[in-house]
């Protein structure tokens, strides 16, 4: 705990780690280096309105330099990391310097699916993943223009409500029969489908893309059903890949992502990784890739624990949230597998309600839209296991509490 940890990764998980293993007690150098040009700082305002509003890059920081500088961890921007040398305990940068490490983690985060159609070079075509793409979006996204966006998941959706709220004509095309298809309930898909709309996005599902048409800059994007939509700026929100280059490169073990044990570490005792990296163990749903900021700083945590030769099990509840409009949907667990699905309240009018996902008669996850209580309540349920009759939680008449209690007794 006196040599150098280098942590690859200015991510979520890697600004996290960095300060948690000062608090756990390491007392050698900490650096962490990052590819960015800038400090590590919050990801998901990008979709949510950062791009069309007036905050600046300071105002999602993660910490500023201050803090870092207080902990004593040395961050080195705008600086790739090429290849990990095991055998002689170092990193190697792109300019071909090495830097040597006691302990290393790899926080290197995933990259964004890119869409196999269309010419490369076309200007106006955009992903969403990093500031660098936010501020491109932001010269385009000038009221009256036509946005196109590829993917009704949740990026898409995002982008789609921020977009709307700033006077662009806004698609959202989605190659599934339903948006939000893979994560939720058809009811949950109905629901977000009909406020879109209600919103002015003009949805369409079941729409593969063919092509994007023009030179220079895109015009028209094309579908196989022969339909021709103009845009003036086109979106894709296909999904992410783990980042695993790095980790394969110096021969870890990767499988959808860098394969760590519950306690963040990888097959080399040196080695942690934290983030949407990995591919780690759940007590509640067996292996799983997560891409979700609470998963990247609690497992953060528990890798930095790890290297302070401390033992702190990553086990905890997933959860992730989307803002959209005047929705703030709240997630507690993941619903694979489900046979049961508790509506409390009513998704097909109005703009709260809460769907429960049981299986075999315990709650493994909840979806809830402006539901606050119900989600603080579903993270403990979840985790306990809780077995609750689904007429019980689908009556709205009834505080929730108050199903909860007497479900308990």
């Amino acid at each position: 705990m006196n040599g150098e940890c280098v942590i690859v990764g200015a991510s979520h998980a890697g600004a996290q780690l960095a300060v948690s293993l000062r608090q756990e007690g390491w007392g050698g150098p900490i650096a962490l280096i990052g590819e960015e040009p800038w400090l590590p700082y919050h990801r998901p305002p990008l979709s949510k309105g950062f791009f069309v509003g007036d905050k600046t890059l300071d105002d999602i920081l993660i910490r500023d330099a201050a803090a870092y500088k207080s902990h004593a961890i040395d961050v080195v921007t705008g600086v790739r990391v090429a290849a990990i040398d095991r055998a002689g305990k170092s990193v190697i940068l792109s300019n071909g310097t090495r830097r040597p490490y006691e302990k290393l983690a790899l926080c290197t985060g995933a990259s964004v699916r890119t869409l196999p159609i269309g010419r490369p070079d076309l200007t106006n075509v955009f992903y969403l993943r990093t500031f660098s793409d936010v501020a491109e979006i932001r010269r385009a996204a000038v009221g009256g223009a036509r946005a196109v966006i590829i993917g009704g998941g949740y990026i898409g959706l995002e982008t789609a409500a921020s977009l709307k709220a700033a006077g662009l004509e806004v698609t959202v095309l989605e190659a599934a029969p339903r948006v939000l298809a893979r994560v939720t309930a058809p009811a949950v898909s109905a629901f977000y489908k009909r406020v879109h709309r209600e919103e002015g996005v003009n949805l369409v599902t079941g729409a593969t893309v063919t092509d994007i048409l023009g030179e220079g800059t895109a015009h028209t994007v094309t579908t196989s059903d022969g339909t021709n939509l103009p845009a003036d700026l086109v979106i894709a929100g296909i999904g992410v890949a783990p980042r695993v280059e790095l980790a394969e490169g110096c021969g870890l073990k990767t499988d959808n992502g860098i394969v760590v044990d519950q306690f963040a570490r990888t097959e080399d005792p040196d080695i942690v990784a934290a983030g949407d990296c990995t591919m780690h163990p759940s007590p509640l749903y067996g292996w799983l890739r997560l891409e979700s900021v609470a998963n990247a700083v609690e497992q953060a945590r528990t890798a930095a624990a790890t290297l302070c030769g401390k033992e702190r099990p990553h086990d905890s509840v997933p959860w992730f949230w989307s803002d959209q409009f005047d929705l703030k949907l709240q997630i507690a667990g993941l619903n694979h597998g489900y046979d049961t699905l508790a509506l409390r309240g009513d998704p097909e009018a109005g703009r709260s309600f809460a769907a429960f996902y049981l299986r075999e008669g315990k709650i493994i996850a909840a979806d809830c839209i402006n539901r606050p209580a119900e989600f603080m309540l579903s993270k403990r349920l979840v985790a306990e296991g809780r077995a609750i009759d689904p007429a019980a939680l689908s009556d709205d008449t009834r505080r929730f509490k108050e199903v909860v209690a007497e479900a308990s007794r």
